[in-house]
Formats: C-alpha cells, structure tokens, sequence
C-alpha cells in the first residue's frame, strides 16, 4: 500500500498511454480498480496512490519492458501535470516554473515531494518518491526525471540537458538499457546515490519560455490556489493554514485576516478553531518560518541576509536571535553543520 496520498488521473493516464503503446490488454486490472471511462475522461479526478501502485504493480511486469517507467517520459504533456504544466507553459523562464512545482505539485499527487537547493553554478532539483513499492518507486522515479527532462526541452525548444542525473536505485546490468538512459538524458549518469535528483546549469535555467503569457499565468496561479486549497480540506485547521502560509508567501506572509478569507470564514471563527486545535495563527506562522529558516540554510547557498529577509524578518540580527531562540545554536553553525551533509 501508498504510504500516504492521492494521484491526479492526468498523471495517471501517461502510464496507460504507454501501455496502450505496447498493446497490454489491462480493460480487466482497471475494472478491478474501479478505473471506468468516466473516470479516466475526469481530469480533475483523484484516485488514492495505492491505486495507481497496484495498478503499476501489474502493469510493469505485464510489459516485458525493464523501462517502463523510462519510456513512459515519451507521453509526458502539459496536461500530464494539471494545472502545473500550463502554469510552466505561462512562466517567463525554466527557473520561474521551477518555484512553483513544490508548491503546486500536491494537485498532481502525492507520489513524490520535490526541493529545490541552490549551489555555485548549478541547481539541484530532488525528487523523494513517497511511494511504498520497490519496484514501482524506481520505475516512477524514472518518470518524473525524464519526464521533466523531456516537458524542459519542449517548454523552451532546446535540447538542453543537466549536468548529471542520480539514482538512489541501482543500475541494470545491461549495456543496452544503460545506454537507453544515456539517449534520454545525455549526460552523465549516476545509481546507488543517496537521492534522487538533476543537476542543472545556472544558465539552462535562464532559458527562455517562447509562449509564457503574464496575464494567462496570474490566472492560472489563482485557479491553482484555489484547487491546492480544495486538496487541502480533508486536513486540519491548522494544517490548511500553515499550506496557505507557504501557498500565498511571496515578499512576505499574508495575515491572518487574508487566510480567514482564503478558508471562507471570519478571522475570529479562525482564531476560535485553531484554539480548539491547541494552537494559534502567530505560533503556526513562527512554525513556518523556523521551517523554511532550516530548509534555506541546510539546502541552499543563499546568503543569511537574503534566508532573513525571505522568512520575513525585516533586520539580520532579528533573525540571528530568534534562530537561537529556536535551535539553541548560531545559523552559521547549522548551516556549516547541515549544508554539506545534505549533498551526501
């Protein structure tokens, strides 16, 4: 079973594309699964992760293909990724597209949880598959790397490629299929890593986005928000605040009148709820920032000024004192302590 989650149908229709392509006969494995045409044609659907695992589970094995999830990439379209996809189809740049994808990835599934950490030159994008399977983890991952290969090349009409690509699985024993990863990424390949991820030039993420549309993508990004927030209703109070924090955080966090608004009720409704829930809006705000404060330092090569002024904190020093505050140690301390360990 899924450790956790949904899947949107978009995502899953490109496995069966592939499966289509290979001509598997699979009508009986989807009405087992409650897959019907209906739902397939519903791309606002969501059906939970173990579905799409078991449907992965049976499917792999069924194609005699050891890179099922490799080939499949060969479908990758902006429809793949909902909303996401046209929303990197508007944005101005590959980097621009890049800083929504943690954010708005959840509306197309749970499947993997992707960051974002900046370095002298490159960017490291990882990709950490949530899904409960061996087998299916590795033949999904191959996906969305290549996937996201392919869908950068056609976004800005270059053949450009990372730097390198890693693997936490290991690497087929033969040549051929080897050499079949080498046609679809041409670059330097590594397996048994400790994560798996692309490293991309600085200068491949400057590439420019041909058909991006301002006005398009503001609304794209509304209706996104809109969609992430209905994903989120099953959670908490609290849960949906500290999303809407992270959802709606640009120059700096919206209040708590803006995220009363966002979750459709007055701020002393939100006030009273979160009671409830054994919490507030000012400690589940300070809980965000702490949160973002460790990821900037541990991941990326940002300056401390720069993480300050990001989580919301209008002086350095304020935001040195309240990092102690936190941790119980100096941000330069956690940073020379977490930023090379997370490379490993």
């Amino acid at each position: 079973m899924s450790k956790i989650g949904y899947v949107s149908i978009p995502a899953l229709n490109q496995y069966l594309a592939t499966a289509n392509s290979l001509g598997l006969q699979y009508a009986p494995l989807l009405e087992r699964l409650n897959l019907n045409a209906e739902v397939l044609a519903d791309h606002h659907h969501r059906v939970p992760a173990s579905t799409l695992e078991h449907l992965l589970d049976n499917l792999i094995p069924a194609s005699k293909d050891e890179l099922f999830g490799l080939h499949t990439a060969a479908f990758i379209q902006p429809a793949s990724y909902s909303v996401l996809g046209y929303i990197a189809m508007n944005c101005a740049t590959l980097k621009e597209a890049l800083q929504h994808v943690p954010i708005y990835e959840k509306i197309v599934g749970d499947m993997g949880v992707t960051a974002t950490e900046e370095h002298a030159g490159e960017m490291l994008i990882r990709w950490t598959c949530q899904l409960s399977r061996a087998r299916v983890r590795e033949h999904v991952t191959a996906n969305v790397l290549a996937s996201w290969v392919s869908f950068a090349r056609w976004l800005t009409q270059s053949e450009s490629s990372p730097n390198k690509v890693c693997f936490q699985f290991s690497a087929p024993d033969d040549p051929a299929l080897l050499q079949e990863y080498q046609a679809v990424f041409q670059c330097d390949i590594v397996f048994d890593q400790a994560y798996n991820g692309l490293w991309i030039a600085k200068e491949n993420l400057d590439l420019t986005i041909e058909q991006a549309d301002p006005q398009v993508l503001h609304s794209l990004l509304e209706h996104a928000t809109q969609v992430l927030h209905r994903v989120h209703e099953g959670e908490s109070i609290g849960a949906q605040v500290r999303s809407l924090l992270k959802l709606l955080f640009t120059d700096k966090f919206p209040n708590r009148d803006t995220i009363a608004e966002k979750l459709g009720m007055t701020t002393r409704t939100l006030q009273r709820k979160l009671k409830q829930e054994g919490t507030g809006f000012q400690q589940l705000l300070d809980e965000t920032r702490k949160e973002l404060a460790l990821y900037y330092l541990g991941h990326t090569e940002m300056t401390i000024e720069n993480i300050a002024e990001k989580t919301g904190f209008g002086e350095t020093r304020s935001f040195y004192r309240r990092f102690k505050e936190w941790t119980g140690e100096t941000a330069g301390n956690y940073r020379n302590k977490h930023l090379q360990n997370s490379l490993s």
